[in-house]
């Protein structure tokens, strides 16, 4: 009986290292699959957070851009014209372009970026159609607004 009951033992000591192996495997396994798991979002979360800053910088991009044109215009604005001259046609279109970036700012951006982009093209576009008062420079007329624009967007992008 003894024989037997080491057998047992053996048997059992035996059967225990493999539960315990076979536990020990099981959560190495998991602990491996969370790892794997919480690095592929952290991938996608910078993956997407790169694709966000990348259409941004092509947004702003894009209002600047237009900004500029518009401003332009405003320094070649004729002190006549009618809805049928060429440069109110070509600054009707620099506008609306405008206009519509203003709006896409609003979509990517929060409301301290896009309040600048507003205040910058409501003022912009009085100086477009309205023009300025003589003496008085676009550039200097346009420069807080601007400047304050560049600034809250490059504080969101930083």
């Amino acid at each position: 009986m003894t024989a037997m009951s080491g057998q047992v033992w053996v048997a059992l000591i035996s059967l225990g290292g493999v539960v315990l192996g076979g536990s020990l495997s099981y959560l190495v396994q998991h602990r491996t699959q969370l790892s794997a798991e919480r690095a592929e979002q952290r991938r996608q979360q910078i993956a997407m957070s790169e694709a966000r800053r990348a259409e941004r910088l092509t947004l702003l991009e894009r209002f600047i851009e237009v900004g500029a044109e518009a401003e332009r215009s405003a320094l070649s604005r004729p002190s006549e014209w009618d809805d049928t001259h060429d440069w109110f046609l070509v600054t009707q279109d620099v506008m609306n372009r405008l206009w519509v970036a203003e709006r896409l700012i609003r979509l990517q951006f929060p409301l301290a970026v896009h309040d600048a982009a507003r205040a910058y093209f409501l003022d912009l576009n009085r100086t477009v159609w309205e023009g300025l008062p003589d003496g008085e420079s676009v550039r200097d007329h346009l420069e807080d607004n601007r400047l304050a624009f560049l600034d809250a967007a490059r504080e969101v992008m930083s």
